[in-house]
């Protein structure tokens, strides 16, 4: 469970700098693009699951591809 840790976070996404950007597209448009699908609610949504994916993306890739 290191990848909760935020040092941990860092060194990850400065090592996988692809992994890096499309993180930061999924945070910033996520909220946008619930809103667009499902108004208010959707915005919340995307909000949620864009800084779950940023915290998560670690340990599932280390998990994943070792």
């Amino acid at each position: 469970m290191d990848s909760f840790n935020s040092e941990h976070r860092r060194r990850f996404y400065e090592g996988h700098r692809s992994l890096a950007l499309l993180m930061i597209l999924i945070v910033f448009l996520s909220p946008f693009a619930g809103l667009y699908v499902a108004s208010l609610f959707g915005a919340v949504i995307g909000v949620l699951l864009s800084f779950a994916a940023y915290y998560l993306t670690p340990y599932l890739w280390l998990k994943l591809v070792g």
